[in-house]
């Protein structure tokens, strides 16, 4: 499964890209670990054998942590078929639900998004918020839309039926309101059919004429939004995305996200976050979701657990 999450024993370098290396970060002591929410990606279910692991090497951390994998079905494999079928609007309304009502979450959480994940869990913030997320850390998610549906294993006949269906006619309303990743399709070259007919991306990041001002209000509120980008990236087209970066797949050319309508005039409130030192691009090597037990054992230490004060209090650029 392309969007399988996926977990290597690469050694992986942690390395400081912009301020010195030096400067330590420490935890406040006495501080109970905040929870830590997680939404899978495509193709994978809350009980994945990766996402079981991954939250193993969180408590190894911090033996204390409270960690909720969202579900859209307490039944795997329809947790799993949710990940292609369904509206996203709804989805993201129900996980809404599912978190308020978790009173092991009512005074926050940091939250893990994989893959489409991480877009869903960034609609979570700007349309709810309720409880409210301090972290927001995306690994290879497609915050700016894809331009083509992601390939499939050839045994996979669940993503191969969603692929083929949204292929068929990604504007129709049949697909559109159906198909997952039909929802955050997004063409560049493309823009008129896009705004009028997208489901979930173009609202999400408040691209149409009328702006949502919740949605830049809630985001800016973070303390930190951390995007991950995969260096060997084949499954995501294009892999700028995941730092949305719009590129245009005929030309080639890429437009970094603080070039942007988006960024410049503050759609969704990542200016506001990245002035104050909130907005993080890193990027890992390897391919889609091939995420190294130390890759992912640092980014735990740097961004979840207890409030963090990273030396002096400023905030560090960091890269793999």
């Amino acid at each position: 499964m392309f969007y399988h999450l996926a977990i290597t024993l690469a050694v992986v370098s942690w390395t400081v890209a912009c301020l010195a290396a030096s400067l330590p970060s420490r935890e406040d002591s006495g501080q109970k670990p905040l929870p830590v929410v997680i939404w899978h990606g495509m193709g994978d279910n809350y009980r994945g054998d990766g996402l079981l692991q991954l939250s193993n090497e969180i408590r190894d951390i911090y033996p204390e942590i409270y960690i909720h994998t969202i579900y859209l079905s307490t039944d795997p494999s329809s947790d799993r078929s949710a990940t292609f079928f369904g509206c996203v609007d709804q989805q993201v309304e129900a996980v809404c639900e599912q978190l308020r009502d978790n009173p092991e979450l009512a005074g926050g959480f940091d939250a893990v998004g994989f893959s489409q994940g991480g877009q869903f869990l960034r609609a979570y913030v700007e349309r709810c918020d309720d409880p409210p997320v301090r972290n927001l850390i995306t690994w290879g998610s497609q915050h700016n839309g894809i331009a083509d549906m992601p390939a499939c294993k050839d045994t996979d006949w669940v993503c191969k039926s969603a692929r083929n269906i949204a292929r068929s006619n990604v504007w129709g309303s049949y697909v559109r309101d159906r198909i997952v990743q039909a929802q955050y399709y997004r063409d560049p070259e493309d823009m008129e059919n896009y705004l009028e007919y997208s489901a979930f991306l173009a609202d999400v990041n408040n691209e149409r004429g009328e702006k949502n001002a919740t949605y830049a209000k809630n985001l800016a509120t973070l303390e930190n939004f951390v995007m991950l980008r995969f260096k060997d990236e084949q499954t995501v087209v294009p892999k700028e995305t995941s730092w949305f970066a719009e590129k245009n797949v005929t030309s080639d050319d890429v437009t970094l996200l603080r070039d942007r309508p988006i960024y410049q005039e503050d759609w969704i409130g990542l200016k506001a976050l990245d002035e104050r030192g909130g907005l993080t691009f890193l990027e890992v090597p390897g391919e889609h979701m091939q995420i190294s037990t130390e890759a992912w054992k640092k980014m735990a230490k740097e961004y979840l657990g207890p409030r963090k004060v990273i030396g002096n209090g400023l905030k560090l650029q960091t890269a793999f």
